[in-house]
């Protein structure tokens, strides 16, 4: 792939554009534009409105940064509406003296996407996990291969139709058309994940604002998805609670003082905030860590759930790969593997190339690994989702109210 690619992170707490230049293989990120979120709840639009005008002024910086003026993108989904299961799909090949064709390949995943599927649903991945021909079992790639009957098992995620067609509303609302919708656990997968940690067995959890977006992977493909809908919004929102203090004080305190292991911290040790009411009160840090680490916990038993509800538990020998905003507090490695029994590492997005100084932090994983999971070409299918075009001539109205 050569040229420039164009990727829209719609989070929670943030909206991020990344442009990249693909030249030789290497990719080179030449444009950027971040600003804070409005219009957005767990990962979903609320309010297609003032997201718009965000995006709008995400995309403006991305545009003028890089040169280039963008119509086409590809973009990020969360929300605790995506759903995602297993299927298998045979065809028989074609007797052409060549092998197993792309046609075939697609062939037999049209028939492992023929799963009952609500009308108000619609797949936006079909994700081969692995292949059968005739008696051969876990055939990486068939293609060219010789046999009489292709099998493939794919691993299919679904999303709410309304919650993407919100997100397609507000991208068209600026004049970009969604090239693809990406799940965050596998944008960010390909960012901080290593070849031999999706050989051996490893789960990324991408903690943001409003969602916890999981991925397990083995023998180097997807194997289990899942959007868990807690994030680190709920933990600066305890914080709140717990302090009688505006979300914005909150949010500093976890930045600044926020820690996972009250064991470890001198319980003299104080802080001072200003709650409602005026009256300045100490805190200690100790009883803060008490406070995160029980939401911190809880986030880590609901992941365990679902690798054990995936049939992997005790079969992760790569352990879970931590990234997102919220993997960033202090200690939480230790509750990770504490809860999980398996190794826990924070990474963030590697190998990068360009303006990459606001980027190297785990809270783009995400936004880089969109750019790579287009540079990488993913998809040689693409399930079609049941989208209208909406028309994009409001992407001059909106960027024209941008102050120049």
């Amino acid at each position: 792939m050569e040229g420039i690619i164009f990727a829209l992170d719609i989070g929670t707490t943030k909206v991020c554009a990344l442009v990249g230049e693909v030249r030789q293989g290497q990719m080179q990120i030449i444009g950027l534009g971040i600003e804070p979120a409005r219009g957005m709840r767990k990962g979903m639009i609320v309010d297609v409105a003032e997201a718009t005008m965000v995006i709008a002024r995400a995309v403006e910086k991305a545009e003028h940064t890089s040169g280039y003026h963008l119509s086409r993108a590809t973009v990020s989904m969360a929300g605790e509406h995506i759903s995602s299961t297993n299927n298998r799909g045979a065809v028989a090949i074609r007797r052409n003296g060549t092998g197993v064709t792309p046609e075939d390949i697609e062939r037999a995943l049209d028939a492992a996407q023929a799963i009952p599927i609500p009308h108000n649903r619609e797949v936006v991945h079909l994700v081969p996990r692995r292949y059968l021909l005739d008696e051969q079992q876990e055939v990486r790639n068939p293609l060219g291969m010789h046999g009489f009957r292709l099998e493939v098992e794919a691993h299919i995620v679904t999303g709410d139709s309304s919650a993407l067609l919100n997100l397609n509303q507000a991208a068209d609302n600026v004049g970009l058309q969604v090239e693809e919708f990406v799940l965050n656990a596998l944008a960010s997968g390909e960012a901080v994940l290593e070849p031999t940690e999706r050989e051996m067995g490893v789960v990324v959890a991408d903690i943001g604002g409003g969602t916890t977006d999981i991925a397990l992977y083995m023998q180097g493909g997807v194997w289990h998805t899942r959007v868990i809908p807690v994030g680190g919004f709920h933990v600066t929102n305890d914080i709140a609670i717990g302090l009688r203090v505006p979300y914005e004080v909150a949010e500093e305190v976890k930045i600044k003082y926020g820690d996972c292991r009250p064991d470890q911290i001198d319980p003299s040790v104080v802080f001072t905030v200003e709650p409602f009411g005026g009256e300045k009160i100490q805190v200690g840090r100790q009883d803060l860590a008490m406070v995160i680490e029980a939401r911190v916990e809880e986030v880590f038993h609901l992941i365990l759930e679902e690798i054990k509800q995936s049939g992997y538990d005790g079969l992760l020998p790569a352990g879970i790969v931590l990234t997102g905003g919220g993997s960033q507090l202090r200690g939480i490695t230790g509750v990770a593997q504490r809860v999980l029994n398996v190794p826990a590492r924070v990474a963030r997005p590697k190998n990068l190339v360009g303006m990459v100084d606001t980027l190297q932090s785990p809270a783009y994983a995400t936004s880089v690994g969109l750019l790579q999971w287009a540079v990488n070409g993913h998809s040689m299918y693409r399930p079609r989702p049941r989208q209208g075009e909406l028309g994009r001539k409001l992407g001059g109205f909106f960027r024209a109210l941008l102050p120049g």
